[in-house]
């Protein structure tokens, strides 16, 4: 346990019943300033809890006898935890975790290991955990528009003065899209194509609603876009200098 007052870095409870894959995330979240706590299933991981103060629970979403989505619902009604499931490609489950679980973010295997790391950064800067690593920018790649930058290295969008523009992962990868191809007409289908899973919770009409949030947080005047612009009937162009 810390002592009051003491900065430490953010314990992440890695849940998964593969030993290997627990040692190799453990490994590369304590490369990243991390404190990983590795359990195989949900008996280790409250047993762990009641000693050791967890900031996130990443979560494999099928587990040896038991279901990663009932563990992960139980977390969020004890303990309020922020929550990313980890899982397979094609497995139809994604498609209810936000719906009964309130799962910040979710991510395939086999996964980037950089883009686990910035994604499991943003859920925690999300829920407002001060205790992160400081930002090293010099490698970072970074895309410019207008007066924000999106870092994509750590996935974040900020302001002119450093402040970061908070994004949900659909958000993020909407605009990292966007910003790949710009001043290019990119229909609705396409958008969908790109974004799948993050997307499959949703109606086809989800992609507007998604294009309306993002531009109230890039847009001076949401109603009057001038980067994210609608060609209707057609899909949507991001013009970089309008």
């Amino acid at each position: 346990m810390s002592n009051a007052g003491e900065i430490r870095d953010p314990v992440i409870a890695i849940v998964d019943d593969d030993p290997e894959l627990r040692r190799t995330v453990a490994a590369l979240l304590t490369e990243n300033g991390f404190t990983p706590l590795p359990v195989a299933g949900s008996s280790e991981f409250f047993a762990a809890s009641a000693n050791e103060t967890i900031d996130l629970a990443l979560i494999d979403l099928r587990l040896a006898g038991e279901s990663g989505l009932s563990l992960a619902i139980h977390i969020r009604e004890r303990m309020g935890l922020p929550i990313v499931m980890l899982t397979g490609r094609g497995d139809e489950t994604d498609k209810i975790i936000g719906l009964e679980t309130g799962a910040d973010d979710y991510i395939m295997k086999p996964f980037n290991p950089r883009e686990l790391v910035a994604r499991l950064r943003a859920v925690l800067r999300r829920s407002g955990h001060q205790a992160l690593p400081l930002p090293d920018r010099s490698h970072s790649q970074i895309r410019r528009f207008g007066r924000l930058r999106l870092d994509q290295t750590r996935r974040e969008l900020l302001d002119s003065d450093g402040t970061e523009i908070a994004l949900t992962n659909a958000e993020y990868r909407l605009l990292d899209y966007f910003l790949r191809h710009p001043d290019r007409v990119i229909p609705r289908t396409e958008l969908l194509r790109e974004l799948g899973n993050d997307l499959s919770l949703y109606m086809d009409r989800t992609i507007d609603v998604l294009i309306l949030r993002l531009r109230r947080k890039i847009e001076e005047v949401p109603s009057k876009p001038v980067h994210l612009q609608t060609r209707r009937g057609q899909g949507y162009v991001f013009v970089i200098a309008p």
